[in-house]
């Protein structure tokens, strides 16, 4: 794994004519304010240093507020989580958390799967893209914030640029609800959404912000484009997706925070929640690395990929997540050898096991839907850091194979450890049942 910094730095970028001066503030005051010393810790790469931050970050417990069934034993484990987060991904230990509820907005065919991925087989010419959002609950503050939206239900009303695309008929979606009609539904009143971040600034991503009151905050990555449509004719932006809102725009130059190999951003000042910066799909791209219990984390991965096949397998990924055995004796036949390949593969029979690269690949061609390909590459190898590590769930926005796996709203993501989600999820996608197959003819 790539070294990180212990020190947890938020901070915004210059004020832009979308940014008001004061953001509001959390409990913990404001959370993407310049911050240092939250965490105990210095940027080292040492064993013996490690060892004392995990001391420091036990010793800062208070025994006597905890429960009395937080025995000895109860500690030695804590601290043994401690150790194996320094001497793996170096994330600061911390008990603070949030919840995470997930939403399937819609589904998106596209008809021309080669701009999002490679190679693409003969019986597969489009491509059914879940668009998840996320409904993130602070504990300690019990503040409200989405990551993500979907899309607006009434696409011809989008900017040319893109509603030409569902004219032509190279997206398409039937009829569904808005994520603003989903959590109205489900008791959850849209003025009790503080803010919303965006991932990316794609329509797929962005909802429709005129739904949302005013008062709602707007977080963006950096350097977004806000280019506005009619202004600028081949903008996928329109006024209405600023209008009144107070927009921020992250800033991770002055971060020393990294966790493999990524910048990140700790949003609430307290280790539950960080921002991460992972370019290439488009100028702003940015994922997020969410506590949902002291010890496990969700990695909401937005666009680093559009399908599990291109973070899988991996060698490390491999080694720590075998490929069960029945899905190892179905990939011999079902996974074609004219269009995949591995050392001990032979013609008619695939080999899984002796793979050590994902079986797609991010498309480097002129129509690509990648804005830097080469960048996408690199920030999808540093997710898959996150993809081999036990305590860790990488969900990818537009991932079908979770659609029949994943607990819904108003079902909670936090105890995906417990449930053994994650065990069912990482294969799947070779599963010729699965929806997200598409690996034979």
């Amino acid at each position: 794994m790539e070294s990180a910094a212990e020190r947890s730095v938020a901070c915004l970028s210059p004020q832009s004519p979308h940014t008001k001066s004061n953001p509001p503030e959390t409990a913990q005051g404001d959370p993407l304010r310049s911050r240092s010393g939250t965490h105990s810790g210095a940027n080292s790469g040492s064993d013996s240093r490690q060892h004392q931050r995990a001391s420091s970050a036990i010793s800062r417990i208070n025994i006597c507020k905890l429960p009395g069934i937080f025995t000895m034993a109860s500690l030695l484990f804590l601290a043994f989580f401690i150790l194996r987060c320094a001497a793996t991904l170096r994330i600061p230990a911390s008990e603070s958390t949030v919840d995470i509820k997930a939403f399937n907005v819609a589904n998106v065919t596209v008809a021309l799967p080669g701009v999002l991925l490679q190679p693409v087989l003969p019986g597969h010419n489009t491509i059914r893209l879940p668009l998840h959002a996320f409904l993130i609950e602070h504990t300690a503050s019990k503040k409200r914030f989405m990551f993500d939206l979907g899309m607006r239900n009434d696409p011809l009303n989008f900017p040319p640029s893109v509603a030409s695309s569902f004219q032509s008929g190279v997206y398409s979606v039937g009829p569904f609800k808005e994520i603003t009609e989903l959590l109205e539904e489900g008791g959850i009143p849209l003025e009790s959404i503080d803010t919303i971040i965006w991932s990316h600034s794609h329509f797929d991503h962005i909802g429709n912000m005129a739904k949302w009151p005013n008062k709602t905050n707007l977080v963006i990555g950096p350097g977004t484009n806000r280019s506005l449509f009619p202004e600028f004719p081949d903008s996928p932006l329109q006024a209405s997706d600023f209008a009144g809102h107070n927009v921020t725009e992250l800033n991770f130059d002055n971060t020393n925070l990294t966790f493999s190999g990524l910048p990140a951003i700790d949003y609430f000042g307290d280790g539950s929640f960080y921002l991460l910066n992972t370019p290439g799909h488009l100028v702003g791209h940015i994922t997020a690395l969410a506590r949902v219990t002291p010890s496990s984390f969700i990695v909401l991965g937005a666009d680093t990929c559009h399908h599990p096949g291109q973070l899988r397998p991996r060698p490390k990924f491999q080694a720590a997540y075998p490929c069960p055995a029945n899905l190892l004796a179905q990939s011999r036949t079902s996974v074609s050898t004219d269009y995949f390949w591995s050392p001990d593969s032979h013609a008619g029979s695939f080999d899984m096991l002796s793979r050590a690269q994902p079986l797609l690949s991010i498309p480097d061609l002129p129509n690509s839907a990648d804005a830097d390909p080469v960048a996408s590459r690199v920030s999808l190898d540093k997710i898959a850091g996150f993809d081999a590590e036990e305590d860790f769930f990488v969900v990818l926005t537009h991932d079908l194979s979770l659609v029949n796996v994943l607990s819904y709203f108003p079902a909670s993501l936090s105890s995906w450890r417990g449930s053994q989600i994650k065990d069912q999820v990482l294969w799947g996608f070779i599963d010729e049942k699965n929806p997200a197959y598409r690996f034979g003819p």
